[in-house]
């Protein structure tokens, strides 16, 4: 047994290896076959994956960490090493990924059926199923940044999957350039950080802020540069608009990305966070990018008529709240409510999937009805609706109060600011779910018939999860089962779910909320009109600056070069006139540049 516990450093090897095998039936190598054997060969090796960290997370829970080093790279006084942490927290994390990509992968076996392109999609899982591994179990802040790299090129590459639809393109490119924004800074703060620490090592990092003095400007600069690529991974205000750019990709994909992929740019600000505390202006700014992206995204996701954009946006908001967990030092807070939005989140995605798949649509105004044709649906996304927030015995009422427990105290506008959220999203759930599942039937509607097994089982199993959740985390007490400030959250999704109940319930109801202004909807459902302001000042000036680069390059950088060439074209078609083969005008000619020469040296003198 001690084989599992040994080799844990493996386990991102195992979808890395399964997607280059699937490779061989992209580019047509095998054509024999068809393309299912990469999807069948990636699910299997990701499966192994998960069955061996299991075995591991079992036998390592509760022991002290392990720390792994390979010298990557030594020159003079730079070493850069890759470091690797195995604890019970890293394991976990692979158990959680490996589980939830065998399902994603099994869930697109009937949501891809009649796809070409399995066996690339496939590969890509497996790339991004290693990235996302190896992330966990680094230790290194540089390390981290190339994972989370290979994460940003994944999103990419999954996102223009359907790279014939003029909708794909654009919307992978968006997702690409604004993620580099944060990914650039991030890099600017990994590398600012060497020369003063020289390591990149977390455990040393937090050794090195805990007790080395450093200039008040110098740290705050240096952690605003490396909260910018978790700010940029997680979506969160200014650098939201990727996410739902991303919709535009294979759903399967979305499932992945939006439950696993965009926390672990928080996961990464967990393992800075003693470098975080250097700067107290920069753990405010974290709590308040949290707290405004976690209401905003909330309130706009109530008035998205997509339903893959409504998710996106309760995605960015309930990952205000992980940044408000690591703002006022809760990072074990922060972690469990990454586990259970996680599978909460994977839930919904698969449940609302089964419905765009069959009624081909995804938009909320032509849907509705379906609760009798597609039960199983309804009652998945019910499950992952409750089970992310505040409700009574699912997972989010157990660990949102632990989150609230020094915040009413000290800061109550934040812990207020926890319970809007949490009845804000209770709201737009159960808006969407009753638009698609409630209601008069649409001519979408009609017919709904229900998806392939292998959509279906999945989608039990991811509820069945959700279900026993708190009583696997208490089995390994991670929560105390008591009531706590659980009230509160109770009360706040009571709230929430009784407004959506009254407004939405009916059987004709409009998806709109007509005695709220045209101006505040049109507001809320455009984005805060934060693409057109990006347009109008960041874009333009790119624009502006683009234009002004190359009039300067064209005439001032050229035009210098272009002279010089024109000049001696000119002086020689001159020239050539003045030689006539007499010897006695050459003579001449030199005479009167002598007299020349001598009268201008006369006159200097």
């Amino acid at each position: 047994m001690n084989f599992f516990n040994e080799t844990i450093w493996f386990i991102p090897c195992y979808t890395l290896i399964g997607g280059l095998i699937g490779l061989l039936w992209s580019p047509g190598i095998i054509r024999k076959t068809g393309s299912r054997p990469a999807g069948y060969i990636n699910i299997l090796m990701t499966s192994m994956a998960f069955i061996h960290s299991v075995i591991a997370l079992y036998q390592i829970w509760g022991k002290p960490a392990q720390e792994l080093r390979f010298t990557w790279l030594k020159v003079a006084s730079l070493n850069v090493s890759f470091d690797v942490q195995i604890s019970s927290i890293s394991v976990g994390a692979l158990a959680l990924i490996t589980g939830l990509n065998v399902l994603c992968q099994l869930y697109a076996v009937g949501y891809l059926e009649m796809d070409w392109g399995w066996a690339r999609f496939y590969a890509l899982m497996g790339f991004f199923e290693a990235g996302m591994c190896g992330l966990v179990l680094c230790n290194s802040l540089f390390f981290s940044y190339v994972y989370l790299e290979i994460l940003t090129l994944g999103t990419y590459l999954l996102v223009g999957f359907w790279f014939a639809q003029p909708l794909v393109i654009s919307g992978a490119r968006d997702a690409f350039w604004t993620k580099r924004v944060g990914d650039i800074l991030l890099l600017m703060g990994v590398i600012a950080i060497y020369p003063f620490s020289n390591t990149w090592n977390y455990n040393y990092l937090a050794f090195w802020a805990n007790n080395s003095p450093i200039d008040a400007t110098f740290s705050t600069l240096l952690c605003l540069a490396l909260i910018a690529g978790p700010i940029a991974k997680c979506a969160q205000i200014p650098l939201q608009l990727w996410l739902d750019e991303a919709m535009e990709g294979p759903l399967p994909a979305s499932i992945l990305r939006n439950a696993i992929v965009v926390p672990v740019g928080a996961y990464v600000l967990i393992q800075l966070q003693p470098v975080l505390e250097m700067s107290s202006v920069v753990s405010q700014i974290v709590v308040i990018i949290g707290a405004v992206t976690a209401v905003l995204a909330s309130l706009i996701a109530i008035a998205q008529v997509d339903i893959k954009r409504v998710l996106s946006y309760i995605v960015s908001a309930y990952m205000g709240l992980v940044f408000i967990a690591i703002g006022t030092n809760h990072e074990k807070t922060a972690l469990l409510l990454i586990a259970v939005y996680a599978v909460a989140m994977a839930l919904l995605y698969m449940s609302i999937g089964t419905v765009i798949i069959s009624n081909i649509t995804q938009d909320l105004t032509q849907l509705g009805g379906l609760w009798k044709r597609r039960p199983l649906a309804g009652i998945s996304f019910l499950v992952g609706t409750f089970g992310l927030v505040g409700f009574p015995p699912l997972g989010g009422f157990w660990i949102l109060p632990r989150l609230g427990d020094d915040l009413l105290s000290s800061q109550p506008w934040l812990f207020a600011v926890l319970l809007l959220v949490n009845a804000l999203t209770v709201f737009s759930l159960l808006r969407t779910f009753a638009l698609v599942f409630l209601g008069e039937v649409k001519p979408m509607t009609v017919r709904s018939p229900e998806v392939l097994w292998a959509m279906i089982l999945p989608m039990m199993v991811l509820m069945g999860v959700t279900l026993h959740l708190p009583l696997v985390l208490a089995q390994f007490k991670l929560i105390n089962l008591e009531l706590n400030l659980g009230i509160f959250y109770t009360v706040s999704t009571l709230i929430g779910a009784g407004l959506a109940i009254l407004i939405y319930g009916k059987k004709s109801t409009e998806q709109t909320i007509t005695i709220i202004p045209e101006v505040i909807r049109n507001l809320f459902a455009n984005d805060l009109y934060i693409q057109d302001i990006y347009k109008i000042t960041i874009v333009a000036l790119v624009n502006f600056t683009a234009k002004l680069t190359y009039w300067f390059d064209r005439y001032i950088v050229d035009g210098a070069v272009n002279l010089v060439g024109f000049s001696t074209i000119f002086g020689g078609q001159a020239l050539k006139y003045s030689t006539s083969g007499q010897s006695q005008l050459y003579i001449f000619s030199i005479l009167l540049g002598l007299i020349f020469i001598a009268i201008i040296f006369t006159l200097t003198q």
